[in-house]
């Protein structure tokens, strides 16, 4: 297929995930693939990761959950989303772990479990500082000794999310994380047994070990990029996506000649500029044409005027490349490198968003 083409190396992502066990060392592994693998692909992230000891996926939506079982992954998933009733028989029959945020979401499983006599195993969450979903940390001891009176509830496993454990002040994960072993320590004085305690991310395998407990839970250092800027990861990480696209034409233009939608970018000498298929649409993000730049042959080509919806051009000089050959925007491939942070940052955007985004047309290949 012609177009944008999304390289995603199987062999620096095992790499990665080496380099998180050494970390870590003997605790289960929560890999996230929400979001179609943080854009890499879930069935494809999975599928590589599925036989590894004590690996269990991660998604966001009951739909992401039923992708990786009808594509043939066993492992356990957590769906990270609000409990929905109309879904809790379909969470029972794949074996889908389910998260509890609220007593209403409980009172839904006791109904359940009433009707049917079994229910989802559950995951308990709990809001420390994100002010997103989870159970205030005043209904702790009013849900424990509710969880006393139906222990017939199969509750897996409690967590709560971090929400600046990947920036340079600490203190408010710190607080939170003050919070969740409080929490903890109700349960346990409760007798209420959790298997799995999470609260760690990328950014707390970083800079936060005290958070990992007996479960971590790991997104984007296992793509090989860092979640923020305020966070360095070890060059033993490598970025497990290249993104890249193909020359389609070549075109030797005179100096002045305008350049794509609007006419901003003008040629300052005779030069070769060549279209690349690959566009916003495919995931490009389009503010990177004022100051952007791809790699190609271990050297940087300006981008040439807007960025178009299936299309760019680069100015590419006295340099005659040759149609069918690829350019990268991002990532490593053969000589050439562009981090994904570094683009991120240039545009005041997150590698986060830059990930997901790689969509439509782009063609996902496993090398």
């Amino acid at each position: 297929m012609i177009g944008p083409k999304a390289y995603i190396h199987i062999d620096r992502l095992k790499n990665n995930l080496s380099n998180i066990k050494k970390e870590i060392g003997d605790k289960s592994l929560m890999v996230v693939v929400k979001a179609d693998g943080y854009g890499h692909g879930a069935l494809t992230i999975a599928r590589a990761l599925r036989n590894e000891n004590k690996i269990i996926f991660c998604v966001f939506t009951i739909e992401e959950a039923l992708e990786l079982r009808d594509g043939g992954i066993t492992n356990n998933v957590l769906i990270f989303s609000k409990m929905q009733p109309s879904w809790l028989k379909i969470a029972y029959q794949k074996d889908f772990w389910i998260n509890l945020t609220s007593f209403k979401d409980l009172n839904e499983v006791l109904k359940f479990y009433e009707k049917y006599k079994a229910c989802p195993k559950i995951h308990i969450k709990f809001d420390t500082g994100m002010t997103r979903l989870g159970f205030d940390l005043n209904e702790a001891e009013p849900l424990f000794e509710l969880l006393k009176l139906n222990k017939h509830i199969p509750i897996e496993g409690i967590y709560s999310h971090l929400s600046t454990a990947d920036e340079g002040d600490l203190s408010f994960a710190l607080n939170q994380l003050n919070k969740f072993n409080k929490v903890i320590e109700s349960g346990k004085k409760n007798k209420i047994n959790f298997k799995y305690i999470h609260c760690s991310n990328s950014g707390a395998i970083i800079n936060l070990p005290n958070s990992w407990f007996n479960t971590v839970r790991v997104g984007m250092l296992l793509y090989g990029v860092s979640p923020s800027s305020d966070v360095q990861i070890k060059k033993e990480y490598k970025p497990v996506m290249s993104f890249c696209g193909p020359i389609i034409f070549i075109r030797r233009v005179s100096a002045g000649t305008p350049v794509s939608y609007g006419g901003k970018y003008i040629t300052s000498k005779r030069t070769n500029i060549a279209v690349v298929q690959t566009g916003f649409a495919d995931g490009f993000p389009r503010q990177w044409f004022k100051h952007g730049y791809i790699s190609y042959k271990g050297s940087y080509y300006k981008i040439a005027g807007r960025v178009c919806m299936d299309q760019l051009m680069i100015d590419f000089e006295d340099v005659n490349p040759k149609i069918g050959e690829e350019v990268l925007f991002f990532g490593e491939k053969d000589n050439d490198t562009i981090p994904i942070e570094k683009l991120a940052k240039e545009i005041s955007s997150t590698t986060y968003v830059l990930l997901v985004g790689i969509q439509g047309r782009t063609e996902k290949i496993k090398i």
